[in-house]
């Protein structure tokens, strides 16, 4: 069994990666994070996915 932990700014680009990483392998789980801070004015956003799968 392995993890592999993804952390991107924009949702989308989460998506992608995550897509592309999950092509033949063989999922246990997938759990999903946002996170969100506050500077000043801003807000940041962070997506995070944490992939745990089977070696073949």
């Amino acid at each position: 069994m392995r993890v592999k932990v993804f952390d991107c700014d924009i949702e989308s680009d989460l998506e992608e990666v995550v897509n592309e990483f999950i092509i033949d392998k063989e999922l246990i789980d997938i759990k999903y994070q946002v996170s969100i801070a506050v500077n000043g004015e801003d807000q940041i956003y962070c997506f995070s996915a944490m992939i745990i799968y089977e070696v073949k």
